[in-house]
């Protein structure tokens, strides 16, 4: 596969807000600082929240395109994610991204199978492949 390149444009607003956007995108997202640092915003996208969601949606992408090749059948899939942020050796670092997939399949029979998948799907996850947070899975898998 060739190389890809992704756009992504900022222009600062005021204070500690921004809004990103991409010529390749229709939407728009407001960005700022978190709340937990000064005069950061509550109620804004956070480099952050960007950061676990870049995580969380890459984990989904896979999955899906894991599955599908498969032939796993599910009613539904969601994910919730927590990314944490530390101070280690005097520098913030987003440690570590907990993936909390909740699967729920179509067959019983393919408990085993949609484990496997979702191993599967966080080892070749390009966004966690390319972080040194570790991630880490917490499955809930249903009939």
């Amino acid at each position: 596969m060739d190389a890809h390149e992704y756009k992504v444009d900022l222009n600062w607003i005021s204070d500690r807000k921004g809004e990103i956007a991409s010529p390749e995108l229709n939407s728009k997202i407001e960005v700022a600082t978190p709340p937990q640092f000064p005069k950061g915003i509550e109620g804004i996208w956070s480099p952050e929240h960007l950061f676990t969601a870049a995580v969380n949606s890459c984990f989904m992408t896979t999955f899906l395109s894991i599955a599908e090749n498969s032939r796993l059948e599910f009613k539904s899939f969601s994910c919730n994610a927590k990314g944490k942020l530390e101070q280690v050796e005097g520098k913030f670092l987003m440690t570590e991204v907990l993936l909390e997939p909740t699967l729920i399949l179509v067959n019983e029979k393919d408990l085993e199978k949609a484990e496997r998948i979702l191993q599967k799907s966080e080892a070749a996850c390009l966004i966690s492949n390319s972080i040194k947070s570790s991630v880490t899975l917490k499955n809930k898998i249903q009939f």
